[in-house]
Order: structure tokens, then sequence, then C-alpha cells
């Protein structure tokens, strides 16, 4: 009976479905939930441009898609054939336009940065060629190299992927190159136009951020469906079984198929909400919020305010009475900024490098 504000078909390419599977998928969880009708609802859908027509655009959005995200990576023909993954500019184009077309209030481009035969000329032309088309979203994502995961990757040279420093350029570029176009930099990878509405939750101070990336829904519990699945009810997390025998199996038993959780504690709570405003802001007042939660700011985070003064060393983290902030420098490396504040990464001795917060 609970109202769903959000829904969201992503981790992969849901249109890899037929469009008469994705109807019958819509039309059952519909049976099964109470779907907003108000206006600012978020059904929103991850598309992949080679595989989806004009006239699929338009049955999503009869379904009542109205946001799609579109995967583009690069254009550059060199990285294309380097990732096995040749996609044409007008096609991409087309798909933009028929969701504008059919209605959709938002369309997102994602781009990765860090590719194999990737350089800051050819990145620059896809940003200009991506820019030409004014989506209201793009998110620039830093490429995992991960080999001993992903068999695919395997086929990649070490010798042609670039670089920490020219990694660390190319997400430079895509910082100075969109907010120049008049994208306000919503934080880490995420850019948007500034009527938008991640902008304008932003400058309300509204803006949250999940496991999809940021949203304005920051008062929603979020429930996770299919394999791998990352729910958060209340103060808990759950995951679904990441392997699909394990998870078909307990869809088919009498248990939720729920792998592993955990009841987040009271220093979980404070972190969470440390690292939220950071991620969201690029700021947070550590003695204020620490205060709510009933703890000195400076005592409780002693070890962690060490760990940020070499940051602040390099000019990309400010803290001044209690008040602790991202430079503009440090904008981008927001992650390296909130590592500093998270007792899982700690509790396992991994070090902040700025090669892994961009990656």
């Amino acid at each position: 009976g609970r109202e769903v504000i959000q829904l969201h078909l992503g981790g992969g390419t849901p249109n890899f479905l037929e469009p008469q599977q994705l109807r019958r998928l819509i039309e059952g969880l519909a049976g099964h939930f109470h779907f907003s009708e108000r206006a600012e609802r978020d059904f929103s859908i991850e598309l992949d441009p080679r595989s989806v027509s004009v006239e699929d655009i338009a049955m999503l959005a009869a379904l009542g898609f109205n946001r799609a995200s579109l995967g583009v990576q690069d254009f550059d023909p060199a990285v294309q054939q380097a990732i096995n993954r040749v996609q044409g500019v007008d096609e991409t184009m087309a798909i933009i336009q028929a969701c504008r077309d059919n209605g959709m209030r938002s369309v997102n481009v994602d781009l990765i940065y860090g590719l194999p035969k990737q350089t800051l000329e050819g990145f620059g032309r896809t940003l200009d060629t991506v820019m030409a088309v004014r989506p209201d979203r793009l998110a620039i994502y830093g490429y995992a190299h991960l080999p001993h995961m992903f068999k695919a990757q395997r086929q990649i040279l070490d010798a042609d992927l670039p670089d920490p420093e020219q990694k660390l350029a190319l997400l430079g570029l895509a910082v100075e190159r969109l907010s120049a176009a008049g994208y306000q930099y919503i934080g880490m990878d995420h850019f948007a136009l500034p009527d938008e509405d991640l902008s304008q939750a932003q400058r309300a101070g509204s803006l949250h951020r999940n496991f999809m990336g940021y949203t304005t829904h920051a008062d929603s519990d979020l429930l996770g469906l299919g394999v791998s699945a990352i729910s958060r009810i209340d103060n808990s997390y759950s995951q679904n079984p990441r392997e699909l025998k394990e998870w078909e199996a307990r869809i088919e038993g009498p248990e939720l198929p729920v792998w592993r959780g955990l009841e987040l504690d009271a220093d979980d709570l404070l972190r969470a909400e440390l690292i939220q405003q950071l991620m969201c802001h690029g700021r947070v007042d550590g003695r204020a919020l620490a205060q709510r939660h009933g703890v000195a700011f400076e005592q409780y985070f002693a070890d962690e305010l060490q760990d940020l003064q070499r940051l602040q060393h390099d000019g990309l983290a400010s803290c001044r009475d209690g008040v602790v902030a991202a430079t503009r420098q440090g904008r981008p490396l927001l992650r390296l900024i909130a590592m500093c504040f998270d007792r899982y990464l700690r509790a396992a001795q991994q070090p902040a490098r700025y090669s892994r917060a961009i990656g």
C-alpha cells in the first residue's frame, strides 16, 4: 500500500528484454505495488542506444518512463575498437531526440574516462559532441580495470590504459568543459543543467545520494529486486544473492532472497550523514552534526582529521572551526575526502590513494 515515487531499471541494460517482456514486467510490478501518479515521480531506465529503436522509446514512455540514461562511454573510434563497443553518433542522437519527442522530462548520458587508447583530444571531441545536444544530466564515470573479475577486460593491454595522472587530467577536462557550458557540478561524477531536478535539489539542500547515484528522494526507502540488488529499509541494508541459481532458489522457496544484511548502529548513522553531506554539498559542519548525535567532533574524529591533513596540504580540502569542505580542486575527488571518515576502509587498512579515488 505504500506509494512508489521512484522506479529504476538498471544494473546493466534493461532493454536486453524484448518490449513485450518489459511491458509484462512493469504491469506485473504495478499489480503488486502502488505506483505514484504525482508529476514529480521518477521512472527511469538505462538504455543501450545500439539495441533500442525509436519505436521502443514510444513504448517505454507509454509504460510511464519519464527518464532515460544512455550509455555512450566515448565516441572516439580508436577507443570504441579497443573496448569492442562500436557505437555511432547518429544512432545515439536519434534515441536522445526520440526520448524528448515522447515527453521524457530528463535524458542522462553516461561517459567513461580512463578507457584504453583514450586521449585528451579525443575525449574532448566526445564532450563537444554530447554537449551539442544538451542532455539534462551527464555522468562521467571512471573506468575500473579489473581483469581478474571481468573476462572481457583480459583482452585490454595495460599499456593502452592512461596512467593515474592522465586519468585525472581527463576528469579535469570534463569538469572544465561542462562547467563552461553551463552545467552545474553536482558532485563526483554528476552534472546537470541549472533547471534540472538535481540542480534545484542541491541548491535547496535536499539532494541525496544512494546506490544509484544522486537523487531528489532522500526520505524514501529503497527496495532492490533481482540478482545482487541492494535494499535500504529504515536503518538496515540487505543484498540479494549475487549468483543467479542461488537467487532463483530463494525466490522459489519460502524465504526472502536476502544473502546478507547490516543493521546500522549509532556510529554508522553519524558517519553516513557526514559522508552524505560531503557527497551532496561538498562540505559539512562537523560540529553541528556531531552535536546532533551527542558526540564531540574533534575528539570523536581525531584520527580521521589527522588523515585529512594530507589532503589539506595538497590543497584538496579545508577544515576550519569544524567545517570540512572540498576546495575547488578537490571537488572532483570528493570520494577521497569521504574515505577519511569511512571506518570500514580504516579497519581494512586500505589507504586512500588518488588513483583509487578516480577509478
